[in-house]
C-alpha cells in the first residue's frame, strides 16, 4: 500500500465522507443480513405442523442464537394471540404479511445505504483523479526543460492519460471494494462465529488457502502490467511522430518501415494484455469454487452435527449457510481487486515517478523581485553539466544594458545552453550568473522571466486565435497593443488579409500559416511584452530569403534600444552586433566586433569565408 499514500494524502481532508461512507456500509450490510436471518427460524415457525406456546420469555443476549430465540419468541406470542378456533391459520398469516413487510422494509433500507455509499463514493473518486491529474500537470510545468530531453513525449502523454485511466478503473474501484468487501466479510463472520464456532473453523482453511493461491497467481501481474504501460507510451510516441513527420515518411515511402515499428509494438502489447488479463480472471472463477468446496464440507459436517450429534438446530444450521452463501461474492469481488490493484499499481509507479522528480530550479524562499533592468548581465566562471557530459566551461562573459551580443559557433558548442541559463531553463553547475550585480539565483523566477523574451528557430505556437497566440506573453493587453506588435513584427498585414483577421484558428501548431508567417507571430508575441531583454535563438535559420528579409526587418526593430542575445547561423544576421562570441565545445574561442574578429585568421574568419559574406 505505500505505492497508494498519495492517494490516501489525497482523502486525508475527506475524513467526514469516509466516516459515512463507512456507516452507510455498514448499515447496508447489516440490513442484508437482517433480511436474511429472519427466514429460516420464521418459515419453520409458519410452515410447522403445529405452533406451540413457548414457556418463558429467553433471556436477553448478544449472542446470535439469544438473538434467534427471543426473536422467534415474539413471532411464536404473535402467531398465538392473532389465531382463533375458527379459523386456525389467520395467526400465521398475520405473521407471514408481517415478515413479508418486514422484509420489504429492510431491503428497502439496505438499498438506501448502499444507494448513499455511491453518492459518497463517485464525489471521492472524482476528486481524487483531479487532483492526481492537476498535480501531475503542475510538476509538469515545474520540472526543468533537461528533463523532457530524456522523456519521449507519447510517454508523457501516456502517464497523463492511459495511466491516470487505469489508476481510475484498477485503483480507486480496486479500493472501494478493499473497503467494503472486507467489512462485509468480516461482519458475516463475526455472524458466523457466534451462530456456531465450531462450522466456522472450517474458514480457517478457505481463508489463507485462497489468499495464497491468489496471491501466488497475481506476483506477475505488477510487472507485466509495467511493461504494458511503458509500450504504451511507445506506441503514443510513434504515433506522435507519425503525425509530425508525415511528410518525410510518404516522401521516402516508409509507411512499410514506420507501420511495421507500430504494428510490432501494438502486437507485443495485445500478448502482454491478454496474458494479464488471463491471470487477473482466474481470481473469481478460484474464488468461487474455493467457496463451493468449503460450503459442501460445511453441509457435509453441519448435516452431522444436526441429525447425528443433535449439537445444532435445524434452523441455526440454515441460517449458517444462507449466511455463508453471502461470504462468496465479497470474497470474490475482494480477490478480483487484489489483482487489480497489482495491475494498477505500475500505474501509479509510473506516475510517482514524474511527482518526485527533483525540481532542479528552484526559487529561494526569500526570493527578490527584479523590478527592471538597469545595468548588465554577467556569467563569472560560469560551467553547467548535463548528467555526466560538460556542456559550458569556465564562461566568462559581460553583457551590458542596450547592447547586442551574438554567439556563433558549430552546433553543439553550447550557444543555446548559455542563453537558456539567463532565464533560468537550468542552474549553473558552477560560477553565477548575475543581473544588476545579484546572482539571479536570488530573484525570483517570475521577476526575471518578466524582464525577457525568447523567439526560437521553430515557432511554438498553440492551436487557438491569431490574437490569442500574441496574448500568450501579456494576456490583460488591449486588442490595440495587439496590433501595435504585429505591426512592429511585420505581422499585421498578413493578418489583416486572414478572413477572420485576429480571431484566425491557426491549427495544430501553427499548420495553417507558412513558416515566415508563424515566426513572424512569435516575434509579435515577444514585442508585445516589451521586455528590456529579447533572446533570439536562430530566428531566421529555417526561413526562405523572402521570409527570411521579413523576419529580420521586424528583428532588427525589435531589438532597438534592447539588449539582445542573438544566437545565428547566417553570420550575416549579426555583422552590426556590439559583441560577437565565438563558442567552440563550451569554451570562448573568441570575442570581439565583426572587422574585428575578420583581421584574425580565426575559427570566426573560417566561418564566415564558408558562407561567403562579404
Amino acid at each position: 500500500m505505500k505505492n497508494f499514500s498519495r492517494i490516501f494524502k489525497y482523502l486525508s481532508n475527506k475524513k467526514g465522507e469516509i466516516a459515512l461512507y463507512f456507516l452507510f456500509n455498514l448499515l447496508s450490510i447489516v440490513f442484508s443480513l437482517v433480511s436474511l436471518a429472519m427466514l429460516a427460524p420464521f418459515l419453520q415457525l409458519l410452515f410447522g405442523s403445529h405452533v406451540e406456546p413457548i414457556a418463558a420469555k429467553p433471556a436477553v443476549g448478544f449472542s446470535a442464537s439469544g438473538l434467534l430465540d427471543l426473536m422467534k419468541y415474539y413471532f411464536n406470542e404473535m402467531i398465538i394471540s392473532h389465531s382463533t378456533p375458527g379459523s386456525p391459520n389467520a395467526g400465521k398469516l398475520y405473521a407471514l404479511s408481517v415478515i413479508c413487510v418486514v422484509l420489504i422494509v429492510t431491503i428497502f433500507l439496505k438499498n438506501l445505504f448502499l444507494y448513499l455509499t455511491f453518492r459518497i463514493q463517485s464525489p471521492l473518486r472524482n476528486y481524487v483523479l483531479t487532483r492526481l491529474r492537476s498535480e501531475l500537470y503542475a510538476k509538469i510545468l515545474l520540472l526543468p526543460i533537461g528533463f523532457f530531453t530524456e522523456k519521449r513525449k507519447g510517454d508523457i502523454i501516456s502517464r497523463m492519460s492511459n495511466d491516470t485511466n487505469e489508476i481510475e478503473w484498477s485503483v480507486i474501484s480496486a479500493l472501494e471494494s478493499l473497503i467494503k468487501e472486507p467489512l462485509t466479510i468480516l461482519i458475516i463472520l463475526v455472524s458466523l462465529v457466534t451462530l456456531s464456532p465450531t462450522l466456522s473453523l472450517f474458514l480457517l482453511v478457505l481463508l489463507p488457502l485462497t489468499g495464497f493461491i491468489i496471491g501466488r497467481i497475481s506476483r506477475a501481474l505488477r510487472k507485466q502490467s509495467n511493461v504494458a504501460q511503458e509500450q504504451q507510451g511507445l506506441l503514443l510516441s510513434v504515433l506522435d511522430e507519425t503525425l509530425g513527420g508525415l511528410r518525410v515518411i510518404k516522401a521516402f515511402n516508409a509507411e512499410k518501415l514506420i507501420g511495421n515499428r507500430f504494428f510490432g509494438i501494438n502486437s507485443k502489447l495485445n500478448n502482454i494484455r491478454n496474458a494479464m488479463n488471463f491471470k487477473r480472471d482466474l481470481a473469481s472463477p478460484i474464488s468461487e469454487f474455493m467457496g463451493v468446496l468449503v460450503l459442501a464440507i460445511l453441509l457435509w459436517f453441519g448435516g452431522r452435527l444436526v441429525l447425528k450429534y443433535d449439537v445444532l438446530t435445524g434452523d441455526t444450521f440454515i441460517t449458517y449457510i444462507v449466511f455463508f452463501t453471502q461470504i462468496i461474492n465479497p470474497a470474490k469481488s475482494f480477490s478480483s481487486a487484489f489483482y487489480n490493484v497489482q495491475r494498477g499499481s505500475a500505474a501509479v509507479a509510473r506516475i510517482e515517478e514524474i511527482l518526485a522528480a527533483p525540481v532542479m530550479v528552484e526559487e529561494a524562499p526569500d526570493a527578490l523581485k527584479l523590478d527592471t533592468f538597469r545595468d548588465k548581465i554577467e556569467f563569472r566562471n560560469v560551467s553547467f553539466a548535463y548528467e555526466d557530459k560538460t556542456i559550458l566551461h569556465n564562461i566568462n562573459l559581460v553583457i551590458e544594458k542596450g547592447k547586442t551580443v551574438a554567439l556563433v559557433g558549430s552546433s553543439g558548442s553550447g550557444k543555446s545552453t548559455l542563453a537558456d541559463l539567463i532565464p533560468r531553463f537550468h542552474d549553473v553547475t558552477s560560477g553565477e550568473i548575475l543581473i544588476d550585480g545579484k546572482d539571479i539565483r536570488s530573484y525570483s523566477l517570475s521577476s526575471i522571466r518578466n524582464q525577457l523574451s525568447i523567439v526560437t528557430q521553430e515557432p511554438i505556437l498553440f492551436n487557438d486565435s491569431i490574437r490569442n497566440n500574441i496574448l500568450v506573453a501579456k494576456p490583460e493587453a488591449s486588442q490595440a497593443a495587439v496590433e501595435n506588435a504585429a505591426k512592429v513584427a511585420n505581422a499585421h498585414r498578413f493578418i489583416e488579409q486572414k478572413e477572420e483577421g485576429y480571431e484566425t484558428n491557426i491549427g495544430d501548431r501553427g499548420s495553417k500559416l507558412s513558416g515566415g508567417e508563424r515566426q513572424r507571430l512569435t516575434i509579435a508575441r515577444a514585442l508585445l511584452k516589451n521586455p528590456p531583454i529579447l533572446i533570439l535563438d536562430e530566428a531566421t535559420s529555417s526561413l526562405d530569403t523572402e521570409s527570411e528579409k521579413l523576419v529580420q526587418d521586424a528583428i532588427d526593430r525589435s531589438m532597438q534600444d534592447r539588449t539582445s542575445i542573438v544566437i545565428a547561423h547566417r553570420l550575416s544576421t549579426i555583422r552590426h552586433a556590439d559583441e560577437i562570441v565565438v563558442l567552440q565545445e563550451g569554451r570562448i574561442v573568441e570575442r570581439g566586433t565583426h572587422d574585428a574578429l575578420m583581421e584574425n585568421p580565426g575559427f570566426y574568419k573560417r566561418l564566415v569565408d564558408m558562407q561567403e559574406v562579404k
